[in-house]
């Protein structure tokens, strides 16, 4: 969700700063989430060869550079 925030904002080839935080509306609580959206796609990046096939797809989606 954070990550799709992203990409419709500023674009899915704009790369995400590492130290970016995304604010998210979650159901259930009151108050956005702060995601550290920046640490978590560059740790995803790291360990691509271990997503599955879900993730890639979902990834695949939002037309976010992988490789």
């Amino acid at each position: 969700m954070a990550l799709a925030q992203w990409v419709e904002r500023e674009g899915a080839h704009r790369p995400v700063p590492c130290g970016h935080s995304e604010q998210i509306a979650v159901y259930g609580e009151t108050e956005p989430v702060v995601v550290k959206l920046g640490v978590w796609v560059s740790n995803t990046k790291s360990k691509r060869a271990k997503l599955n096939q879900d993730q890639w797809a979902a990834l695949a989606e939002l037309s976010m550079e992988w490789a």
